[in-house]
């Protein structure tokens, strides 16, 4: 199922990441979609919290770095920098699963 990223592109002007994966598909995710579920403890804390990110409407990606060879991070243009998308997360968001 997960796999890793073949390729990783930014397009939409940078508000969304379309990733192709080892097995020839193709997932676009939007920067919303990203942003709202890093995993960074902010995040997870207001989501524990029931307080949803208030996210801007032009949310972009402003930076994806590589974690070794089993993530990316991600920064956004709301300053967010802490989000680390391992490979099989990054699937699960993609597939429309968020666990």
């Amino acid at each position: 199922m997960a796999g890793i990223p073949r390729e990783i592109r930014l397009t939409e002007g940078r508000r969304r990441l379309d990733v192709i994966w080892e097995d020839g598909s193709a997932s676009r995710l939007p920067a919303a979609t990203l942003r709202s579920h890093s995993r960074s403890a902010e995040t997870v804390r207001a989501g524990i919290d029931g307080l949803p990110p208030a996210l801007p409407d032009d949310l972009a990606i402003t930076a994806v770095e590589p974690v070794g060879t089993y993530a990316v991070n991600l920064a956004f243009s709301d300053g967010h920098d802490r989000g680390i998308f391992p490979w099989p997360y990054l699937r699960a968001l993609a597939d429309g699963a968020t666990a």
